[in-house]
């Protein structure tokens, strides 16, 4: 395609309309004749798309910006991809669109520069007043760097609008380095949540957009959709908040963007850890929970999840993770009076043989044909009772059978799991049927002394010790229907059970991470 001598063109048709609308009789030394604007007819106006394609090309390989929207910008007209914007009538009043809201951007807390909107803005100007040199490629010079910073930024905007501009799949689960060697390194999964991402079919439909002159209602429908998102821009905004809270305002505006699957507004009844308030919500509609929690501690930090609690298992038996096997209980092998103390056993997964404390060995601790389990009970690191839902993690809501942790500040100390205050009270509010028999088996089962169930305890039998166990009274194990949903977030700014906005330290350090990674549009 060949655009040649078009403003001069486009300027004759605009002053002949004006001419017509003309009251006054026409006075030839009044207006511009043809003769006049053949003037303009010259090589600093001639548009050559093959030179535009060549401009481009070079923005192209001098653009070193590295966010997906960059690559797929560069990859667009890398593969020879139409123009977007620009047209044999110019620059119409798509690219106005896009810049009204390139210009909100800095209410978000970012830069116009980094959407290179201030170089729009000048470049549209330009064209539009003919405001180029005499060399004769400035026009198609300015024309290439308008159509790829239009829709370079357009893209910037879009995607991160809609889908958040950091990925906290990527950044959170390249965080902690599990095993590093020469040759590979893996990383501890720290975010789980189902979420939209910005894939192929959003690029080509956003690209299409362009050229359907469907631009601002394409970008109004890429807004975030949180009602919290628009309480932070609101406070953003606030001159009255200090300087200092404004990066914390903007990280939290950024986990409102994240297009999850499933929000805890879209429930009645659900269950929310926000892991930076060490605080464990339940809300059945106006019905609300609250208690204290212990998390992982920053060595071993509880994943960000979202799930539905399917069971409750009472006095459960805790199989020991290899990692805790291989870094805390090694030192241990051969003590008997450890493995007795604390109530474990050995089980080998092939066969079912069961050891006592005095024979798990070293060898047994390192044969990971065996598994080191702890009998359930009062002494259990699960405590009476553990709620369960699927995830990667093999991690869960639990009891602890040590309950001086709650009265901590800082309870970042588990190696993963959710330990909660009020467990019974928990399990109660999980019942859909508050059915009184199955409540008081449940309040038995959690209190009463269940070793005699266990390896050790068996033993304790042979030898005539009395049982007094009411195994009528006991239940093992309780379905949770329907399923509750569970959330467990992180955020260090958040509504209270009043609405009112709470403040949390970074336990975690994420509010850092996404800051850093805000900073390319700052």
């Amino acid at each position: 395609m060949k655009l040649s001598g078009i403003f001069w063109l486009s300027a004759l048709v605009v002053t002949l309309t004006l001419l017509s609308c003309q009251d006054e009789p026409y006075n030839p030394n009044k207006y511009l004749t043809l003769e006049q604007f053949a003037s303009m007819d010259t090589a600093a106006y001639r548009v050559n798309s093959h030179r535009i394609r060549e401009e481009i090309g070079k923005l192209c390989s001098e653009d070193k910006d590295s966010m997906t929207a960059d690559y797929r910008t560069r990859s667009y007209y890398l593969q020879k991809g139409d123009f977007l914007w620009i047209d044999r009538h110019g620059v119409d009043g798509r690219a106005d669109t896009l810049l009204a809201y390139l210009n909100t951007v800095v209410r978000m807390g970012f830069s116009r520069s980094q959407f290179r909107a201030g170089q729009i803005e000048l470049d549209l100007q330009r064209i539009r007043a003919l405001d180029v040199d005499r060399d004769e490629n400035q026009i198609n010079k300015v024309l290439a760097r308008l159509e790829y910073n239009l829709t370079k930024a357009y893209l910037r905007y879009a995607t991160g609008q809609r889908f958040g501009f950091v990925n906290p799949r990527y950044v959170f689960n390249r965080l902690d380095v599990l095993e590093k060697d020469s040759l590979h390194v893996s990383y501890r999964g720290l975010f789980d949540i189902k979420m939209e991402h910005g894939g192929k079919l959003f690029y080509a439909t956003a690209l299409r957009k362009i050229r359907t002159d469907s631009v601002g209602v394409f970008l109004h429908e890429c807004q975030p959709s949180s009602p919290l998102y628009r309480r932070f821009l609101t406070m953003l905004n606030d001159e009255s908040v200090p300087l200092n809270m404004k990066p914390k305002i903007l990280v939290n505006m950024e986990r409102c963007r994240w297009r999850l699957h499933d929000y805890p507004r879209g429930h009645a009844k659900y269950v929310l850890v926000n892991i930076p308030s060490f605080h464990l919500r339940a809300i059945d509609g106006d019905k609300e929970l609250e208690m204290r929690i212990g998390c992982g501690s920053m060595e071993t930090k509880t994943p960000l999840l979202t799930s539905y609690i399917k069971r409750m298992d009472i006095n459960p038996q805790w199989i020991v993770p290899r990692s805790i096997i291989k870094n805390s209980m090694m030192r241990h092998a051969g003590n008997a009076f450890y493995f007795q103390s604390n109530h474990y056993f050995a089980r080998n997964r092939k066969t079912g043989e069961t050891l006592p404390p005095e024979r798990i060995s070293w060898g047994v601790l390192n044969d990971d044909n065996f598994l080191i389990i702890q009998e359930g009970g009062e002494h259990n690191s699960l405590g009476r009772i553990i709620f369960r839902f699927d995830n990667s993690f093999s991690v869960y809501l639990h009891d602890t059978n040590s309950r001086g942790v709650f009265s901590r500040e800082e309870r970042g100390v588990s190696h993963g799991c959710v330990r909660v205050e009020r467990p019974f009270d928990l399990a109660v509010f999980l019942f859909d049927d508050k059915n009184d028999k199955r409540i008081d088996k449940v309040r038995y089962s959690m209190s009463a002394d269940v070793s005699s169930l266990g390896v050790s305890g068996r033993r304790k039998r042979a030898e005539e010790i009395p049982d007094t166990l009411n195994r009528s009274m006991l239940i093992g194990s309780v379905e949770v229907t329907p399923k509750i949903p569970v959330f467990i977030t992180y955020f260090t700014l958040y509504p209270d059970k009043e609405d009112k906005l709470q403040e949390y330290a970074d336990v975690y350090g994420y509010d850092s991470v996404i800051y850093r990674e805000l900073n390319n549009y700052r």
